[in-house]
């Protein structure tokens, strides 16, 4: 039996990377900042997320930097090789199945009057 189960809550880094296929796919792209509690302060961990079908147009339509969202889904690597140094590299990405927008519509309009939220937020 093996289990790769992901849940993050969190807000969302940058406004989500859209792209869309000649085949109809679509899929977003956007970082995840997650406040890790620590004795001197709350230190944010970054995760990159990858979404597919709905939930990418969801998030394409609804998610803006700074908007408060949960995620669940399973940890995947992307490998490649560095075209500077020829190295082999590889990252850590969450492939979501499911998302929820937590923030109110207060927050998300909010955000929208402002252009956003500061980089300090969260």
């Amino acid at each position: 039996m093996s289990l790769n189960v992901v849940t993050l809550v969190g807000r969302a880094g940058r406004d989500p990377d859209v792209k869309y296929f000649e085949s109809g796919s679509v899929v977003c792209k956007f970082t995840l900042a997650v406040n890790r509690r620590t004795r001197n302060s709350d230190e944010p961990d970054w995760f990159n997320l990858e979404m597919w079908g709905k939930t990418a147009e969801l998030a394409a339509n609804y998610v803006r930097k700074g908007s408060l969202i949960g995620v669940s889904g399973s940890l995947k690597f992307e490998y490649w090789k560095d075209r500077a140094t020829g190295a082999d590299r590889s990252a850590p990405v969450i492939r979501v199945d499911r998302m929820e927008l937590l923030g109110s519509k207060r927050d998300t309009e909010a955000a929208a009057a402002s252009g956003g939220y500061a980089d300090d937020e969260f």
